[in-house]
């Protein structure tokens, strides 16, 4: 998103300066003309004229960069160790209530005895004597227990009104036996509820035997525990209401242990006491106080508060039996009070409870989930009567926890109006603020909340409020605010309970709450895919779609949309066939197809999330990729593969790589078979694979792995052909069917609007304009020393099946081709990205091919790791491909396949067949889908916590940049002084080459084997040491430095062209790889070797790169993209290249010849102009290099003969002037970016510093100097020689 306009205003801003440039760079006028175009004058009027000798006044902003790049987030891990999954799982699992169930059957036992009173209990007078609110002396003992048992009956049905209740009125053991195994046999495997209430009879014995009366009520008769739970077996829950109520659960406790079977008993308890007490008898309370609060806790809860209120005086109990209102109607006092206090309850069990005791009791049974929170209601208030309910499982104390005051206010304002409303029916209610209070606290703790801390209390009191109309948008703001924290965050909400709330709002209809939503279940399904079994169930796709074709979101919020969808139909049949029906294929196309139309630049993030799911819906579905090839997919797809954004790019691949099927279906054999589908079904594979070849030398790594997937499904679906193909391409004589191919050039694909410029050849060399050379599609090998060192073998495993039973009806490609997905298959093998590496050679081995390689003893393991080691071994001379370019020292024979590559295993390292044949016999995975999902997974409404910090960092650095700046510039160096460092850096072959970062005592120097040190030059340690890869092919090109002012990155660019870019590189083995990439496309015929040159340009963002070639390539880092290929006019290579810091898009190039070309590539030919100092001799350019200042016209070049050379290029006449021509060759070269200061190296062993004026600062003596470089805002040299690396003072 903002790397797409940022690049793409760059690019545009630079084009409409340059719209109207002259292209006739032949005379002084028509430059000059062209640099007053871009205001330069204006800029060199401030600047040093160091030529002149004159001062710099002013110090300006233009010399220090403000382009970053690779700072996205597909550069923070790519190549970590382990192939990459779904995002964050681990959270996962516990928030789903695992064996849900309900209490279908509630069996009521009733031993009230109510003319007579237990000899065991000595009641005091006045006492408590209301059962069930209702007085039990009032009428006829009988009618009084009928009228109870009923009055409970009703009460429970409340909770759970399906449930079946009975109640047994003074039963006998014989009775209850019946009721529990007619219950249990009814219920099945659901929950049974058995309440007991034991007022009328003896406590519970020690030994858990609770009493019962006779049928004339003359005996009290014991029922132990045991029988009842042999008879009710599990699940169940039992509520004892009677004094001494503990003694049944310690006797229920050691039941359980003594069997030893808890762990899978479903067993729940609630006890009105503790086994010493017994129940209070004020007639403050009812008798059955404990069953009041579970059965009536509204009532309970505001008796008892009210004799403790400020409304004691006011109210009395009859009035609160008036309450109007239903319970179920939050409008009314009745609903408000009810609601409030469901939320209060839920908030204390979740912040008290352990994670799975809280799902178990308030989340899998609606009624137990309704009597656990009155539980909670039933402790506070016997706890004031110093009485102690207890459970099983136990629960923490709650009795004085804070969220009580919490009610007991909103208690007290609810009740207030209680008066009015009773007198006056048409008062209007006024809602209580606790809720409006609980957001508030709730968006307090967002605002200084984290992980790390305390989660908010106001959770499940933030769910409560999304059932109220009035809160709910306030209520799901906040909530996508506090799911944005973080996937842990997502599991705390879905602990709680937010999923089937989100379902129920799926239907909503208001503009911005649908947004809300989206965001909402963009952040679950980032989490945890399985909801989309749940969302196809209720019907949910239906709404995304219609919110994606929708013009009312933002683009983001509508990728969001799709990013749903594609988690809805990942690997779920049913959930792809629903989105197919629903539309759902044609509206992606649609947006997708208008986002090429448009010329304003589409949000990236959309145009990748309309990719995947468009990928993910017809995955393996032919039905879904029929519809979707009849829509003109391919036409569409082909636009979005030059998309600027990496991400844009790999997601279309992966669309494109889905539509091919792995294998044919073997039931078209039969009847009904039709050759014409197959036709069809041809074309449309010969277009996908033409473009998918197209992308094979991608700049970005995310890119080229998914490339990679495509041609695996490919190589499933063409598996014989492929092979036989690949059988032929490594026989050691000479090949027929590639003999006989006219050309690797591929054409436009056949029926879709994606064309790009054909390779093509001209004067004898191949144009690398085309998407095959771009590509690095076509290959060969030429000869090279290396060869005779190792020995390769290539073994074609024909006998593993590779899945071929499933290809019975494979029509076959042309095989030119099957002949270029070969090629480019082994050009991902050797990938400078090990992760791309490892999944091309796992395309290679689906195809039958095993490599092995054997290295001489020349090459010993201390020097050489064990690790995808392949040498360039030049093809067979009558070959037609010898004469191609090979790409990444990629040669037609098979090489070592050893590289363990960091979480892919390799799949053709087998110790047998059958190994190979498991390995090989389902295609890899997809990357860049699961590594999109991890987008969704982090915060995406602010921004990261670093974000201060680094520009902290950034503006500490430019205003250290700036004040060097202008010390190096008013430097007035008369002579060099001494050294000042000096140590050896025990590279075998000596430094080849230096670099000094800005801003840290460190140096990187690199030897001729590519192995990087980096030094701390004021204490001499050696802070890291590695690699650059451990391909066999060695060459140093060039060392970089990219985002030299914020957290730099090490470029390192080898002379075979691979790029690689590392971070973290001063850390002792920690080092990353950023990304890499092969920066150089195709190469001159009978050339040996590429001989690269690259250099970085970060005022831009462009690399430049060229080398044996006939073109410069310029590269977007940004885009990870190659955005532009230069011809070059003549025949002659490229020996230097030097791009100005200073000026964006413009560089130097040094020729073989000693020609100097200047480039910008701004200018519609991107050519500016040429001079050729050495008419009178061929001289090569050994470096290059701009002068200091923002004078963009003035270069210095070094001469291999010897001589260093100023030229204005605005003169294509001599050079104005010349010096240390006797000095003999020049080895290196280096111009300071700001000081006015040159250093050279000749191969008489001396390093001089001059001047601007051509003037000799100083002279040193030192060994064969390999390389030279400045710091770039200090007047420090560094010197790499053969022995050691060197540090001056100038």
């Amino acid at each position: 998103m903002a790397l797409g306009d940022l690049m793409a205003s760059r690019y545009s801003q630079s084009s409409a300066v340059v719209s109207n440039h002259s292209n006739d760079c032949s005379n002084y006028e028509s430059l000059e003309s062209i640099w007053q175009i871009r205001g330069w004058d204006s800029e060199r009027a401030g600047s040093t004229s160091y030529g002149n000798a004159t001062t710099v006044t002013v110090t300006s902003m233009a010399y220090l960069p403000q382009t970053t790049v690779l700072c996205e987030f597909r550069h923070e891990a790519f190549e970590v160790s382990g192939p990459y999954a779904p995002p964050v799982r681990d959270l996962v699992s516990k928030w789903r209530p695992k064996d849900r169930t309900k209490t279908v059957c509630v069996a009521l036992v009733l031993c009230l005895n109510i003319s007579a009173d237990p000899p065991d209990v000595i009641k005091i007078s006045p006492c408590a004597r209301m059962e069930c609110w209702i007085d039990p002396f009032s009428m006829a003992p009988r009618k009084a227990l009928e009228t109870i048992g009923g009055t409970l009956s009703l009460q429970y049905e409340r909770w759970q009104p399906k449930a079946k209740c009975k109640a047994e009125l003074d039963p006998t053991v014989d009775e209850i036996k019946k009721l529990c195994t007619t219950w249990r046999k009814f219920a099945k495997s659901e929950r049974v509820l058995f309440h007991y209430n034991g007022h009328g009879v003896l406590k519970p014995t020690a030994s858990g035997q609770i009493w019962l009366l006779n049928k004339s009520y003359t005996k009290y008769i014991p029922l132990h525990i045991s029988d009842l739970d042999s008879w009710l077996k599990t699940p169940s829950i039992y509520v004892f209401d009677c004094s001494a109520a503990g003694m049944i659960v310690n006797a229920f406790i050691e039941l359980e242990d003594g069997t030893g079977s808890s762990s899978s008993r479903d067993c729940i308890l609630l006890a009105a006491c503790e086994a010493h007490e017994t129940l209070p008898q004020s007639e403050e309370f009812p008798a059955d106080v404990f069953t009041s609060c579970l059965t009536t806790p509204i009532k309970m809860a505001l008796r008892w508060s009210r004799s403790r209120s400020l409304l004691n005086g006011s109210l009395d109990d009859s009035l609160i039996d008036k309450i109007p209102g239903r319970q179920n109607d939050r409008k009314t006092l009745l609903g408000e009070l009810n609601w409030i206090f469901t939320a209060v309850t839920d908030t204390i069990a979740w912040n008290v409870l352990p994670h799975d005791l809280f799902q178990r009791l308030f989340r899998q049974d609606l009624l137990v989930a309704s009597l656990f929170r009155n539980f909670l209601l039933a402790e506070r208030i016997l706890r004031s009567a110093n009485c102690s309910p207890i459970s099983y499982p136990t629960l923490p104390s709650t009795h004085q926890h804070h969220m009580w005051d919490a009610w007991d206010m909103a208690a007290e304002i609810c009740l207030s109006q209680l008066p009015t409303l009773l007198k006056d029916p048409n008062a209007e209610f006024q809602p209580s603020p606790f809720f409006t209070e609980q957001l508030t606290g709730f968006e307090v703790w967002l605002d200084h909340g984290s992980e790390n801390k305390k989660p908010p209390e106001q959770l499940p009191i933030v769910l409560q409020v999304l059932l109220s109309q009035s809160h709910r948008f306030h209520a799901l703001v906040l909530l996508g605010r506090f799911l944005d924290m973080g996937p842990w965050a997502v599991d705390l909400a879905l602990s709680v309970g937010i999923f089937p709330y989100m379902l129920k709002l799926l239907p909503a209809t208001n503009p911005e709450i649908r947004q809300i939503l989206v965001f909402i279940w963009t952040k679950i399904l980032a989490l945890d895919k399985s909801c989309q079994v749940d969302l196809v169930k209720d019907s949910g796709h239906i709404h995304f779609i219609r919110f994606l074709d929708s013009g009312e979101a933002y683009p983001e919020q509508r990728a969001m949309a799709a990013f749903v969808l594609a988690v809805i139909v990942d690997g779920h049949r049913r959930g792809q066939l629903a989105c197919v029906e629903a539309g759902a294929i044609h509206v992606c196309l649609k947006h997708l197809q208008g986002s090429t139309l448009n010329e304003a630049q589409t949000e990236p993030l959309f145009l990748q999330w309309l990719s995947l799911c468009l990928g993910k819906l017809w995955e393996d579905f032919t039905e879904a990729q029929i519809i979707g090839l009849e829509a003109d997919a391919l036409a569409i797809y082909g636009y979005l593969l030059s998309e600027p954004q990496p991400e844009v790019r790999a997601s279309a691949i992966f669309a494109l790589g889905t539509l091919l099927d792995v294998g044919f279906d073997s039931s078209r054999d039969g009847v009904g078979y039709d050759e014409s589908d197959d036709d069809e079904k041809v074309r449309n594979e010969i277009n996908i694979v033409k473009s998918l070849l197209s992308v094979v030398s991608d700049g970005s790594p995310l890119v080229r792995a998914e490339l990679a997937v495509a041609l695996a499904r490919f190589a499933f679906g063409h598996n014989k052909h492929l092979k036989s193909i690949a059988a032929a391409y490594w026989k050691p004589q000479s090949n027929p069917v590639l003999s006989s191919l006219p050309s690797f050039a591929i054409k436009g694909a056949t029926g879709s609007s994606y064309t790009k410029n054909q390779s093509s050849v001209h004067d004898g060399r191949v144009s690398t304009s085309g998407p095959l050379t771009n590509s690095g599609i076509l290959l060969g090998s030429p000869p090279s020393d290396n060869s005779s060192h190792h020995s390769d073998s290539v073994i074609r495993t024909d006998c593993i099946s590779n899945g071929d039973a499933n290809h019975t009806r494979v029509r076959p490609l042309d095989n030119s081709l099957y002949s270029q997905c070969v090629s480019a298959m082994r050009i991902l093998a050797k990938d400078p990205s090990p992760r791309v590496a490892g999944l091309g050679r796992r395309v290679l081995s689906i195809i039958g091919i095993k490599q092995t390689l054997t290295k001489s003893m020349k090459s010993s393991a201390a020097q050489i790791p064990p690790v995808f080691r392949t040498p360039p071994v030049s093809p067979p001379r009558s070959s037609p491909l010898t004469r191609i370019r090979r790409v990444c020292s990629l040669d037609l024979s098979p090489h070592l396949m050893t590289y363990k590559d960091s979480g892919f295993a390799d799949p053709i390292q087998g110790s047998s067949a059958a190994s190979e044949v498991s390995e090989n016999s389902f295609p890899p995975q997809s990357i860049v889908y699961n590594w999109s999902c991890a987008h969704f997974s982090k915060p995406l409404l602010t921004a990261p916590d670093d974000n201060e910090e680094m520009m902290t960092t950034r503006e500490k650095r430019e205003k250290i940049s700036l004040d060097r700046i202008a010390r190096c510039q008013h430097s007035s160096v008369s002579k060099l002084q001494s050294q000042i460092s000096s140590w050896d850096t025990k590279f075998e072959t000596g430094t080849k080459t230096a670099l000094l970062q800005p801003f840290y005592p460190i140096v990187i120097a690199a030897d001729e084997g590519e192995r990087i040190r980096v030094w701390n030059y004021e204490e001499g340690t050696l802070l890291n040491n590695f690699d650059n890869h451990d391909y066999p092919d060695k060459g140093i090109s060039k060392l970089c430095l990219v985002n030299e002012l914020d957290d730099d990155f090490l470029l390192v660019a080898s002379s075979d062209g691979n790029v690689r870019i590392w971070k973290d590189f001063s850390l002792k083995g920690k080092q990353k790889l950023v990304t890499a990439f092969s920066s150089v496309q195709g190469h001159r015929p009978g050339v040996r070797s590429l001989n690269a040159v690259v250099d970085w340009q970060q005022t831009s963002g462009y690399m430049y790169a060229s080398g044996e070639i006939s073109t410069i390539m310029v590269w977007d880092l940004d885009k990870e993209q190659l955005v532009g290929s230069i011809p070059l006019a003549s025949d002659c290579s490229i020996s230097a290249l030097s791009a100005s810091q200073i000026h964006g898009g413009q560089f130097a190039a040094g020729f073989v010849d000693g020609s100097v070309r200047l480039f910008d590539i701004r200018t519609p030919e991107s050519h500016v102009c040429t001079t050729q100092p050495h008419a009178r001799r061929v001289e090569r350019v050994v470096e290059i290099g701009f002068q200091p200042g923002l004078d963009p016209t003035k270069i210095i070049s070094a001469y291999e003969v010897g001589g260093i050379q100023l030229f204005d290029v605005r003169c294509q006449k001599d050079a104005y002037l010349t010096f240390n021509e006797k000095r003999g060759p020049i080895t290196a070269l280096a111009v300071h970016r700001h000081a006015p200061l040159i250093a050279s190296g000749s191969a008489k062993k001396l390093i001089d510093v001059f001047n601007l004026e051509g003037g000799r600062l100083g002279t040193i003596r030192s060994p064969h100097v390999n390389s030279l470089a400045f710091h770039p805002y200090q007047v420090l040299l560094a010197a790499g020689a053969t022995d050691a690396c060197h540090f001056y003072l100038c």
